[in-house]
């Protein structure tokens, strides 16, 4: 490990919780005194805001080739973390120094779910939707849940569900329906279910 990054620096082999949720990655240092800057896979980054440990792992290789700075997964205490010209930035306990800090550029960053604060009524974490069943108001079922992806103000269900080619063999295939109240009638978590006001062919 290069100097900056030794344990007594704040960094900590670790073991990844088994509820752990990759919830984004490090884009760059922010400053010069150890500061992050962070890309959340989500729109509310209320969980990163709220995690006292982040933890760690190598970037993907097609991001960031060659990267040998540590293996496995790591933990940092978080010192401080917030919201500045819309993005998260993150200060790291132990962490004091750009160099260190530009070292982690593109590693991913996972919270334990048990860590996420506790959702509205009729908020979601997006975690939580993927790998959902998705079936209209006449019980047709219209795929699963692979993605979400925002639109401006509002957020898109990508389901993904199976269909028919030309030639009779099956393929893949994506719906969008948008996440609103319009077309969204109940979120079943425990029932692993959504069901919508959406017809197949739309």
């Amino acid at each position: 490990m290069m100097p900056g990054l030794q344990p007594s620096a704040g960094l900590t082999p670790s073991k990844l919780p088994d509820d752990a949720i990759e919830v984004g990655r490090i884009l760059d240092a922010w400053g010069v005194k150890g500061w992050l800057k962070v890309l959340p896979h989500s729109n509310d980054p209320e969980a990163l805001l709220s995690a006292e440990t982040w933890y760690l792992q190598a970037p993907d290789a097609k991001f960031r080739p060659g990267f040998s700075l540590f293996s496995g997964t790591v933990s940092f205490k978080v010192d401080e973390s917030k919201i500045h010209s819309g993005s998260v930035v993150v200060k790291f306990a132990g962490l004091d120094d750009r160099t260190p800090a530009e070292a982690l550029r593109g590693a991913r960053i996972f919270l334990s779910r048990s860590t996420f604060p506790a959702a509205s009524s009729d908020e979601y974490y997006w975690v939580d939707l993927i790998g959902l069943n998705v079936v209209n108001r006449e019980g047709i079922a219209l795929g699963c849940v692979r993605d979400l992806m925002t639109t401006g103000p509002q957020s898109v269900l990508c389901i993904e569900y199976a269909s028919t080619q030309e030639d009779g063999s099956g393929a893949a295939a994506e719906r969008m329906i948008p996440f609103v109240a319009a077309y969204v009638d109940k979120v079943d978590i425990a029932g692993k279910c959504i069901t919508v006001d959406w017809q197949p062919d739309y």
